[in-house]
């Protein structure tokens, strides 16, 4: 039986369904628009007949250059009815990527939505002339014609194409594309044109018949049962195949389309509230990462409800998750029916699939970790192959995907052999007649957390008009090098770099290697335009020719020695100590690593960042520093990714000079009796006289009854108080009073993890852990969608009656994902949750009225926004990203914080304008103000190595401190002195007249911010040495020292453990993931928890709730409860 086109299922629903809704959508602003199936057909011919009377009946390949819109399938119609096939291009992908596209599709004529006109211009106008053709308003369409530039195809034509076989000699004529323009009765079946993209390898044109895709179509309909009153949401992009499904599984069933803008799938609290709320979705086709980006609450009780809209969820596109997860996504009682798809492009869309039993997602059974891909779907061949190419049927092999008609054209194929299987390059594992996913077995590798293909930036690299030929491996498993013999004859060649002996080859000239920067920067300069940051080689490195082994292949292994000998080169710390040289040779450095020109002035102020580079380009030039000059710096990655130039420069300066010293003075012997112990000294404070000390700035809350409403609780043990009921706040996080400790000792010792250093004396973790040990457990998590770096701040709403209140908690955090979660403290259920303009590492705050919530973002602005819906009340817009976290004048209500611009600003959220604004001196404000309210003393730093004291009131400098090294640690206020951390080791003392007290040293860079004792004239602090320190306010004495797992970048947080029988509890995080709560008294451990990813935020304390982020996306409260004995008198969780 002959199979109809996709358009023919689209009319004969019409015919049935005339009057029904077949297309809605729904506008950011909230309005909604709709089609009715004559609507559909009527607009859909029309644009048809337009199309007919504009393009040459020859063309069968469309180019469709649109974004989300209601007439969506209007357009797909409009050109499959021409017949021609629509080639689906994306606004927002890389238009070095959609030209390659359109060149490799020979796309003449192109329909592009009338308000992405100008953008397409701008775009592609230098590579393509483009003749306009029409326009017709009714449709929103613009009709151009494309031809490529001879003279942009000669510069960029191989750096564009992935093959050459396309190409003539010349390179300026591409040859026909004879898949496309055979008989016409073929050309006629071709529905659409896509390409994969190229991540688990080189990217493909697929061209896709009518008769491979409908199959599809009728059987997932048949499945599904679908009917006329379903609503199917369009989560795919056009681009990505599964969108056909989408479309053409609603619009042949009589069914409801429902599409959103692209910008509405990144706010999920919103798009959960359209899809099941407003139109009551019962068909939902996604990819496991789109539905976890909705987060476990929204999932439970919105999509997986008990009594949710959706029939089905088809799962694809990824592996499917597991039936424990899937569990937990939904509510007890919820019907939805869960399907696993899986399929290829190369054979679109889908091939196999497997409905999960209900059974396996209501029962507690954990044997079944994965879901089988389950069976081919109608007209389509599936087989296991292993790797002699014999057909599995028990054991490992991969999947090979075919059939008679369910095979598409690629790239340049002629033909379509009937029964063609292709392979995929997935493994699976048979067991018990089923089919489970393991993954690829081929030059895939994962870098930087993403996927990339040697082969194909090889063959990316060897078709750039610059490089003869190529070799890229990865050295050790970490580091990219692409081994590149120069095209001879170019321009940037020279015969003298052209003429290298075979013994200067064997030993890795260096002047070869690098007497050829001007290609090296050229390469890296065209890779930056065809591949993401992950996938360029850290390294390019020039070589005369390519060695090959006895099997005439290239040998590998002798091009890895070259580059190890090139890498190994002996330093002389001697050259690296003059600051000229020193000055120049990272010059080189830096401009090697962003790719660019020799000409490029870097200046002091030059930040790597905002000259073009990005987080992984940093790593590479941190790895060529420290190969460069032989050092290991913790703190040099921090420079590069935070500082300018001179930061730098300073930084690299002084550990070199250092290694010089080491290389002359012998270190110091190790003490033979490392961690032993004498006794502390104890001093005793009277109660009575430190409950009547007059509290200092920043110190917790007191623990007698007082006249409360609102309290913020900050990171570092911020609290600060709002309005007034009467409220006894004994038990919440105020440290209360603790004994004084001195000591001598020095800070140069070497610890272990879990160890407490007291004067002499040691204790290991575990052995500290007494009768009265604590223990941590996780409460509730909250999915973000990206890395959590920022720290939460808690607003604590108090009754007025004690008898009748209850006491609200809200914990506000954001996340790189750039959203700002407002999460209930009890449940973790989200209140609301805001999408702003970048990505958020800035803690938030609350005003002084207690009703907004104040967060800096990358996207340079300040956010005002209402606590109770998340509302905007005010934006205001600094000169560059703010990172810094936002501090409360109590007694003016101005908002401080900093900005990476260099000024620091003074915001007065009510009238809605800027106060004032004070320019630091040089180096972005990283570090988050601190105000002393008794002196009205503002303090800030910069990384520019200034610590300030500034007048609230006016902005005015009262006095400053200028420091060689940047300042990420922020400064802490006690009655004595103001403490701040340095990325030179040092924690610092400074009187509040500016005056330097003390200086302590630990062993790594200090990101960490110092926490007061309310109390008591202690500071607690973190290094990225490992240890947590405590210090005397008055003279920097160590009173006692703890050795973590992990590097420290959070502050502590110090409050009252008299709940627990304690006097006062530490709690911090270290980056390895572990969250750590210890004695304030003494420092010994009393608890402790892994968390599963790396923790750069700080944790908040209320009650016996810990609040902290972690770099695995989520947010975590954790509980604090005192342990339990045990009938033998253990102790028992």
């Amino acid at each position: 039986m002959e199979v109809r086109g996709l358009h023919e299922l689209v009319h004969d629903a019409s015919l049935r369904y005339g009057s029904s809704l077949a297309v809605m959508f729904y506008s950011s602003t909230g309005a909604s628009s709709s089609l009715t199936y004559e609507e559909l057909i009527s607009s859909a011919n029309r644009l048809t007949t337009l199309l007919r009377e504009n393009v040459v009946l020859s063309e069968h390949t469309i180019g469709l250059y649109c974004q989300s819109d209601m007439n969506l399938p209007v357009w797909i119609l409009g050109i499959l009815q021409l017949p021609a096939a629509y080639v689906p291009l994306n606004p927002d992908s890389p238009p070095l990527l959609t030209l390659r596209i359109m060149e490799r599709c020979d796309l003449t004529f192109c329909v592009i939505q009338s308000d992405l006109f100008q953008r397409f211009q701008s775009d592609f106008s230098h590579h393509l002339s483009i003749a306009l053709c029409a326009t017709w308003s009714v449709q929103r369409l613009i009709l151009v014609r494309i031809k490529k530039e001879s003279s942009s195809l000669q510069s960029n034509s191989e750096a564009l194409q992935t093959t050459k076989s396309a190409e003539t000699d010349q390179g300026t004529t591409l040859q026909p594309d004879m898949s496309l323009t055979q008989k016409g009765h073929q050309r006629e079946l071709l529905a659409y044109v896509l390409h994969t993209s190229g991540t688990t390898g080189n990217p493909k044109i697929v061209k896709v018949p009518h008769k491979c895709i409908v199959p599809n179509i009728l059987h997932l309909r048949s499945l599904f049962q679908m009917a006329k009153d379903d609503v199917v949401f369009l989560a795919s992009p056009l681009t990505f195949d599964p969108s056909v499904v989408e479309i053409f599984l609603a619009l042949s069933s009589g069914a409801c389309l429902l599409i959103v803008p692209s910008t509405m799938k990144k706010t999920p609290n919103r798009l959960a509230q359209v899809l099941f709320t407003h139109y009551k979705t019962t068909v939902l086709q996604a990819t496991p990462t789109l539905l976890r980006r909705f987060g476990r609450n929204i999932l439970r009780e919105k999509v997986l409800c008990a009594d949710s809209s959706l029939r089905v969820l088809a799962l694809g596109g990824e592996v499917c998750p597991s039936p424990s997860l899937l569990r937990n996504w939904r509510q007890e009682g919820n019907k939805t029916q869960i399907y696993n798809l899986y399929g290829t492009t190369e054979v679109s869309c889908w091939a196999c699939y497997h409905r999960i039993p209900d059974s396996l997602l209501c029962t507690a059974d954990r044997t079944h970790t994965s879901v089988p891909l389950g069976e081919p779907l109608l007209d389509t061949a599936v087989e296991v192959r292993d790797e002699n190419g014999c057909r599995v049927t028990e054991g490992e092999g991969q999947v090979f995907i075919g059939g008679v008609d369910r095979v598409c054209l690629l790239d340049d194929e002629l033909i379509i052999t009937p029964g063609t299987m292709r392979s995929t390059g997935d493994w699976v594992k048979i067991k018990d007649s089923q089919m489970h996913y393991l993954g690829r077995r081929d030059r895939l590798i994962k870098r930087h957390g993403q996927r990339v293909n040697l082969d194909t930036v090889q063959q990316l690299v060897e078709n750039l008009p610059m490089v003869e030929s190529c070799v890229v491996g990865l050295h050790e498993s970490r580091r990219l090098v692409a081994f590149v013999v120069p095209l001879s004859g170019h321009p940037s060649s020279s015969e003298d770099n052209r003429t290298v002996s075979s013994s200067a080859y064997m030993h890795g000239s260096k002047d070869f290697i690098y007497s050829n920067k001007a290609i090296v920067r050229e390469v890296l300069q065209s890779l930056s335009k065809l591949l993401a940051s992950h996938s360029i080689p850290d390294t390019i490195l020039l070589v005369p020719f390519l060695p090959l082994t006895s099997h005439g292949k290239v040998d590998i292994g002798k091009l890895m020695k070259m580059y190890e000998r090139h890498r190994d080169v002996p330093v002389n710390p001697s050259d690296w100590k003059d600051m000229d040289t020193v000055k120049e040779k990272l010059q080189t450095l830096w401009k090697e690593a962003l790719g660019l020109s020799e000409d490029v002035e870097i200046t002091a102020d030059t930040q790597f960042l905002l000259s073009g580079g990005d987080s992984l380009q940093a790593v590479r030039l941190y790895e060529d520093i420290s190969n460069a000059t032989g050092m290991t710096s913790t703190g040099l990655l921090e420079a590069i990714l935070e500082g300018c130039f001179t930061d730098v420069l300073h930084h690299v300066t002084k550990v070199m000079c250092s290694l010089e010293q080491d290389a002359v003075v012998p270190p110091p012997a190790k003490r033979k009796h490392e961690g032993t112990v004498v006794p502390l000294k104890r001093q005793a404070i009277n109660p009575a006289s430190t409950m009547a000390k007059k509290r200092t700035p920043g110190s917790a809350v007191p623990s007698e009854k007082r006249i409360l409403e609102t309290v913020v609780v900050r990171r570092a043990g911020q609290i600060m108080e709002i309005m007034g009921c009467s409220q006894s706040i004994s038990d919440m996080v105020e440290p209360k009073v603790i004994r004084e400790e001195t000591l001598t000792s020095h800070s140069d010792l070497h610890f272990h993890p879990g160890q407490v250093v007291r004067d002499q004396e040691v204790q290991q973790m575990g052995a500290s852990v007494d009768s009265q040990a604590l223990d941590l457990r996780v409460l509730w998590s909250s999915d973000t969608g990206r890395c959590v770096d920022a720290s939460a701040v808690l607003l604590v709403e108090c009754e007025k009656h004690l008898t009748s209140g209850q006491t609200r908690v809200t914990a506000f955090i954001g996340s790189h994902s750039h959203r700002l979660q407002a999460l209930h403290l009890t449940s973790g259920e989200i209140k609301w949750e805001r999408i702003l303009g970048d990505r958020l590492e800035s803690s938030a705050t609350v005003t002084k009225c207690g009703t907004l919530v104040v967060v800096g973002c990358y996207d340079k602005q300040v956010y005002f926004l209402h606590v109770d819906s998340g509302k905007t009340w005010w934006t205001f817009e600094t000169g560059d990203a703010v990172k810094s976290s936002p501090a409360v004048d109590p007694e003016t209500g101005l908002v401080m914080l900093g900005s990476h611009d260099g000024h620091i600003y003074a915001l007065e959220p009510q009238v809605k304008q800027c106060a004032w604004k004070h320019h630091c001196g040089g180096g972005a404000v990283f570090s988050s103000p601190c105000i002393h309210s008794s002196l009205r003393h503002l303090y800030t730093a910069t990384l520019g190595g200034k610590l300030l004291c500034l007048s609230p009131g006016s902005g005015a400098l009262l006095w400053t401190h200028s420091s060689g090294s940047p300042f990420f640690s922020s400064p802490s206020c006690s009655a004595s002195c103001v403490s701040i951390g340095s990325v030179n080791g040092n924690i610092y003392g400074f009187s509040h007249a500016g005056e330097m007290l003390w200086q302590f040293f630990t062993n790594g860079p200090v990101f960490s911010s110092p926490s007061t004792f309310a109390f008591s004239q202690r500071v607690v602090c973190g290094s990225h040495d490992g240890c947590v320190y405590c210090l005397s306010c008055t003279d920097g004495a160590l009173l006692w020292r703890f050795a973590t797992t992990g590097k420290v970048f959070s502050s502590p947080f110090v409050f009252d453990g008299s709940p627990w029988g304690f006097k006062t509890l530490v709690a911090f995080s270290s980056t390895d993931g572990a969250v750590w709560v210890l004695d304030g008294e003494n420092g010994t451990l009393k608890a402790s928890l892994s968390l599963p990813g790396e923790l750069f935020s700080s944790p908040v304390v209320w009650g016996h709730t810990l609040v902290v982020g972690c770099r695995n996306d989520y947010v975590y409260a954790i509980e604090l409860t005192k342990r339990r004995e045990s009938p033998r008198g253990s102790m028992v969780g």
